[in-house]
């Protein structure tokens, strides 16, 4: 189990600017997941090479469930954010090589493109044994994003190719429960 209280070395906009041609070659229709990880306490991270995905409790043994959400009129959990993915090539630049991606927040990171242009809203993808749908709600950077990778790499990925490229990430939801592996297949359906 890992704290996300250090920060990461915060890189400049020029050098996350430069690696965005990398990102950009991520595969389109059929990538991998290189890491999964769960938060099961607010500032907490757990790596785990096997995860269940449900389609009622998200992640299991992550805290999504019972942390809700500021969007949701009743303080409940947005299904619509209930599983939150990040291109590994992304989380290996912000954070300067293959430690410290989970400080992100994110559960699964893949390598593949994330992009709106290449995942609108409603795509299905097949993750492992279980089927998530990319929801048409924004995964923006926040302050903990900043503080977390610096505000460099809030910059980099709030501009309108960072938003477009979905650099910080895409919400979905899980629609088929099932399990994922590290190294399984993420493909669109």
């Amino acid at each position: 189990m890992s704290s996300d209280a250090q920060p990461l070395r915060a890189r400049p906009l020029t050098e996350l600017e430069a690696g965005i041609g990398d990102i950009q070659m991520s595969p389109l229709d059929l990538g991998r997941v290189v890491r999964i990880a769960r938060r099961p306490a607010v500032g907490e991270r757990e790596v785990v090479d096997t995860a269940t995905l449900d389609t009622e409790s998200g992640v299991v043994g992550d805290g999504w469930a019972d942390r809700g959400s500021k969007r949701m009129p009743d303080g409940s959990s947005d299904r619509e954010a209930q599983v939150t993915i990040m291109n590994s090539r992304v989380a290996a630049l912000l954070s300067g090589g293959p430690i410290g991606w989970e400080i992100a927040g994110d559960q699964l990171y893949v390598d593949l493109d994330l992009s709106t242009g290449n995942l609108p809203p409603g795509t299905r993808l097949r993750v492992g044994s279980a089927t998530l749908e990319v929801s048409a709600v924004p995964h923006r950077g926040c302050v903990q994003f900043s503080a977390r990778f610096g505000p460099d790499a809030l910059r980099f990925a709030s501009t309108p190719t960072g938003q477009e490229q979905r650099l910080r990430g895409v919400n979905t939801r899980i629609v088929e429960s099932g399990i994922v592996r590290t190294g399984d297949l993420v493909s669109k359906i």
